[in-house]
């Protein structure tokens, strides 16, 4: 149902008339002047918000743009209950959308400004700072509450200093990263680690443009390679897929919900697709651990450049060179079919290309409950599994979970889970802990998955809705992508520490490098 508008529907104070839109909450009726309303919805799907108020539903998307969605209900402490069809989201057009759930919707009155009585001279079922007013005797009704949106938002999200900080917040994190990358200097590196037949490799991650899940549909390509598995469409491109267990000329198995595909960009025009089955860690090793691979081992190819001794050398890692798989007959083979089914789009000019890509953050994307969350890739230390048991230290802040003896320094560890008021989930082989170097310090945090490196363009990401001022801090932004019907919220690292949580790490934290 939407409502226009356009004419005017509140003519001032001078004896016209009025109009509201009505509804009902538990067995109350409300009303918000038409003018205000954008459109009544039914009840869409939301995004769940840490920290958030009790009366928030979440975030949900309106045509592209992230909305707010609050329940009247919790607002005015009555008793939840479950949506049904009955049940609408009012939107309001407070600069930006903002939704309102209602259990009921009544009707569009016509009031007469002497029957509106001001809301402090009335006595009310619900607080009266809350609403701008009473309707007297409209259609047969003793009386309906006029509610005031400005002041319910203010109330629940901490008013307008939190919307500002958030916008000051905002308009540097699309830099931030960026500055974070070009300012690396290390003598480690870092590797995206992957499984493939039991045997673990790498890649640099520069090498690694993103990782993303497999397809439902792979579109086979005819008289090509057994190794070329066909391409899928990623961001309105074929992307050629191979299979490494058959480049290595290992026994293929079926594809599965671990299996995952890593996209290695190859020169400024082709990307490939690489399936592994399964992406297990983000590394992050000292160069002195990485050796040549040995010439008697090396079948003259080059695929595997080098070997990295983890674990005093009881876990080996074999470490692709990326610019070598691009000359393997496997890769080839899948580029020229992506070339003859693309004709000459293939020939991209390269300086839209490279507009295309400033106009793109990375994010490491994971899960924590039913939501997907979003760390900027360069904020992303390294991504680990989580050790059978955490070491307890006596006296530690209570949200440290535990330590973690990370190469031979002490990582204290935080259950995020339990930072969002999440409840506690059994330990799982999905389970990671993301690395974050926050204030100088390195800070282990266990999410419930990692599920891929993704782009995203910067048109789909925009600052969260007016929302407190702890979900601001932790959440300045949203990237709503319609196409996946997926909206991730996009976290500010620096903030998932205050500055007296900073100073109980730091009792058990080395220096980052």
């Amino acid at each position: 149902m939407t409502i226009n508008t356009a004419a005017t529907a509140d003519t001032g104070p001078a004896g016209d008339t009025r109009q509201y839109v009505t509804f009902y909450v538990k067995d109350e009726m409300f009303a918000v002047p038409l003018a205000e309303v954008q459109e009544i919805i039914r009840m869409p799907p939301v995004v769940g918000v840490p920290k958030s108020p009790a009366s928030l539903e979440g975030l949900a998307n309106l045509r592209g743009t992230v909305m707010s969605v609050t329940s009247l209900r919790r607002i005015f402490q009555f008793e939840d209950r479950p949506h049904d069809d009955s049940t609408r989201v009012v939107v309001l057009n407070q600069g930006v959308p903002v939704g309102f759930v209602v259990d009921r919707m009544a009707a569009v009155v016509t009031v007469d400004p002497g029957q509106i009585e001001p809301a402090e001279t009335i006595q009310a079922t619900v607080e009266t700072d809350l609403l701008r007013g009473m309707i007297k005797g409209v259609n047969g009704h003793a009386m309906i509450m006029i509610i005031d949106p400005q002041r319910l938002i203010q109330r629940e999200n901490g008013g307008e200093n939190a919307v500002r900080s958030r916008a000051a917040r905002v308009t540097a994190a699309g830099d931030l990263g960026r500055a974070q990358a070009d300012g690396a200097v290390s003598d480690e590196l870092q590797l995206v680690s992957f499984e493939v037949a039991r045997q673990e490799y790498a890649l640099g991650i520069e090498s690694v443009q993103e990782i993303v899940q497999v397809p439902d549909l792979i579109s086979r390509i005819p008289r090509t390679d057994a190794y070329v598995l066909g391409v899928m469409t990623l961001r309105n491109r074929l992307l050629p897929l191979v299979s490494l267990r058959a480049m290595f000329r290992l026994p293929e198995t079926p594809l599965d919900e671990r299996s995952k595909i890593v996209v290695v960009p190859l020169d400024e025009r082709n990307s490939v697709g690489v399936v592994m089955d399964t992406v297990r860690e983000v590394l992050r090793v000292r160069k002195d651990v990485v050796d040549p691979l040995p010439a008697m081992l090396g079948d003259g190819r080059g695929e595997i450049q080098s070997i990295c001794r983890l674990n005093n050398g009881r876990r080996l890692v074999s470490i692709l060179s990326a610019e070598q798989l691009f000359h393997h007959d496997a890769v080839r083979s899948a580029l020229a079919a992506v070339r003859d089914q693309e004709g000459t789009e293939m020939a991209d000019d390269t300086f839209t290309r490279s507009v295309l890509a400033d106009e793109e953050e990375q994010f490491v994307v994971f899960r924590l409950g039913n939501e997907e969350y979003g760390a900027p890739i360069a904020s992303v230390n390294e991504i680990v599994r989580v050790p059978e048991e955490l070491t307890r230290v006596p006296k530690t802040a209570a949200f440290i979970e535990g330590v973690v003896n990370l190469r031979g320094s002490v990582l204290p560890v935080i259950d995020q889970r339990r930072r969002f008021d999440l409840p506690d989930v059994e330990r799982n082989d999905r389970q990671r802990i993301m690395v974050f170097t926050i204030a100088g310090k390195r800070t282990g945090f266990i999410v419930d998955s990692v599920s891929e490196v993704l782009k995203i363009p910067r048109s789909a990401i925009g600052p969260t809705p007016s929302m407190s001022e702890e979900q601001t801090r932790l959440i300045g932004r949203v990237a709503n992508l319609e196409k996946s019907k997926r909206m991730i919220l996009l976290l500010d690292v620096d903030n998932l520490l205050d500055t007296a949580e900073v100073a109980a790490v730091g009792e058990y934290a080395g220096e980052a490098a």
